[in-house]
């Protein structure tokens, strides 16, 4: 009884916000703010296919929340309207690689292609020859351009190999009367440089490099989200250049940084405030660091745990840690708990998960004939270390 007349309140009271949707991961802006010149960029290498003709294939690259996936399905829901308008024969299709049940293996991907066009197939049991050809009949059955824009593809190339990126290039030479080009998007920066020669040279793609945001960029974007998701002078002034300034610090990522208003929003709406302070800010970004840490901790796979424990044991005592050396207290890990270590290009393919989730940050270092090697650096405020490491260390039942 006491929660319904709790909820009833709740209902009748006034709210800080206009329209939060706006402040949401997936909202699609009209207008993109702070990117001009690597929207028209985009827009200039797709146009061709409004003209039935086959663009290059693109590859986008840079950090989280630098607008690379926002900016393309801007340009692309645009070019289908106007597709639509002129009765043009344009399809996008868009594909998160980063969902598993979606794009885990070469067979997941070409019937979840097959079913973006009304074909459903099984799960598992058909040979992956018999799917390719069902999906090369589907869209070849009448004159049409395709957009394929793959999100995440390097997640796609780790798990179900080249072989899937090479024969999506070639597939222009299996069809009649459509075409596709593939746009691929990456937060891996070295991503087409670890790619089969052969994958690479059939590619042929041209490139896109986002750079991050600085602050008075992110300051732009948040002001204009601001106005059309709070209601008027409900921000205290200080409050969109704290949150800038946070996110400006982590990389640039605008997408932290709509998060972090948003969750600033929120805490002072259950805290019965009129206004979002600065203390809402912090606070924000403490419950986001927390979040965040507690599901690396605890909810990440064993792997991953034991690689983060690893992260954790070195970082505490080093400002930088060279992959060689975690790779051998990772497996001393595996170890004490009986576990069997992965490779060292999956550990580094699970470092490169780590530095999307900001909990440390890379850089490949070339040491010429003798290869390369990768710098890591802890992103993880130094509050937390000694308690996320208690929580892996308890949790993974090493003793160390």
């Amino acid at each position: 009884m006491q929660l319904q007349s709790f909820f009833e309140q709740f209902l009748k009271g006034s709210s800080i916000f206009i329209n939060k949707k706006l402040l949401q991961p997936n909202y699609l802006p009209d207008q993109v703010i702070e990117r001009d010149e690597f929207m028209h960029e985009i827009a200039k290498i797709l146009a061709p296919a409004l003209k039935n003709e086959k663009p290059s294939n693109l590859f986008i690259y840079g950090k989280t929340g630098t607008g690379k996936t926002l900016i393309t399905r801007r340009i692309t829901a645009d070019m289908q309207k106007v597709a639509e308008q002129n009765n043009i024969p344009l399809r996008v299709i868009y594909i998160n690689c980063k969902l598993r049940r979606v794009a885990d293996t070469e067979y997941r991907l070409m019937a979840q292609l097959a079913r973006e066009f009304g074909r459903i197939l099984p799960a598992t049991g058909l040979p992956t020859d018999t799917v390719y050809s069902t999906f090369y009949e589907l869209i070849d059955e009448k004159e049409q351009l395709i957009l394929l824009i793959l999100d995440e593809i390097d997640q796609l190339a780790k798990r179900a190999g080249d072989n899937i990126l090479y024969n999506l290039t070639r597939i222009n030479t299996e069809l009649k009367r459509a075409q596709l080009s593939l746009i691929g998007i990456s937060n891996d920066l070295i991503f087409a440089d670890q790619l089969d020669t052969r994958v690479k040279s059939s590619l042929s793609e041209e490139e896109v490099v986002f750079p991050p945001y600085n602050a008075v960029q992110i300051q732009g974007i948040l002001n204009e989200r601001a106005q059309k998701s709070f209601k008027e002078n409900t921000l205290q002034p200080g409050v969109l250049e704290k949150c800038a300034a946070y996110a400006a610090r982590e990389h640039g990522d605008a997408r932290r940084a709509i998060e972090l208003l948003r969750v600033a929003g929120e805490i002072a709406e259950r805290k019965n405030c009129l206004y979002v302070e600065i203390k809402h800010i912090d606070e924000a970004q403490e419950k986001i660091d927390r979040d965040k840490l507690y599901d690396v901790t605890l909810h990440q796979p064993r792997q991953h745990q034991v690689l983060t424990l690893a992260l954790l044991t070195l970082g505490m005592k080093q400002p930088t840690i060279i992959s060689g050396e975690l790779y051998n207290v990772y497996e001393q890990n595996c170890q004490k708990i009986k576990l069997r270590p992965l490779t060292q290009r999956r550990v580094s393919d699970v470092i490169s998960e780590l530095e999307m989730l900001g909990i440390v940050q890379s850089q490949v270092i070339s040491k010429g004939r003798y290869g390369r090697s990768r710098n890591i650096t802890l992103a993880v405020p130094r509050a937390s270390l000694v308690t996320m490491k208690e929580l892996l260390v308890s949790t993974l039942g090493i003793t160390e």
